[in-house]
């Protein structure tokens, strides 16, 4: 499904695009500015938060993880400054836990990357009726065991001594697992 016009849009376009990939984030802003939005973009936390309190967009595409933090952070942000602003959550770690964070926190969607500028838009725009397809397999037992994880951390406030106290495992273990991405 493709986003047709710029009608759906609303008469307020801003956009926030926080990712810390430069490269990604320019060639986002592009497609995005042709679907009718004006993008506005920053590569770490302390820029999203500081054009969150400036400028607060209509919609807005946070990256979970920055060089300089998490990317709640800057949805929390936003929500205090403009509670309407319709976010989506995009990461390369996808995790049910992070997911349910974000969506509590009020992001409206959670995309996994890689993800296209039409995927992000239809999120963006979706009205809430549509529903996501069912998947067609089962997680892995190491998918298991990572979402297991992902969530006992979320719990912790993202804590990685507290986690691994929990989790009856080393704190380095459990960073060298945090800094992978989710396994298939």
């Amino acid at each position: 499904m493709a986003v047709e016009s710029t009608h759906d849009l609303g008469a307020d376009r801003s956009l926030l695009l926080v990712d810390d990939d430069e490269a990604f984030v320019r060639r986002l802003a592009k497609a995005m500015e042709k679907r009718g939005f004006q993008p506005e973009t920053a590569l770490s936390v302390a820029d999203g938060c500081a054009i969150a309190a400036a400028r607060p967009p209509a919609y807005a595409v946070i990256d979970l993880r920055l060089g300089d933090g998490n990317g709640l952070d800057v949805v929390e942000a936003l929500h205090a400054k403009r509670p309407d602003c319709r976010v989506v959550v995009l990461t390369g770690y996808g995790a049910i836990a992070t997911a349910v964070a974000a969506v509590k926190i009020g992001a409206i969607d959670y995309l996994s990357k890689p993800a296209d500028a039409n995927d992000i838009a239809n999120a963006l725009l979706a009205n809430g009726a549509e529903h996501a397809a069912l998947p067609d397999q089962l997680m892995s037992a190491d998918r298991v065991r990572w979402e297991h994880i992902q969530r006992v951390y979320e719990m912790c406030d993202r804590n990685v001594s507290e986690t691994a106290r929990k989790l009856t495992m080393h704190r380095r273990t459990l960073q060298r697992i945090l800094a992978k991405r989710s396994p298939k």
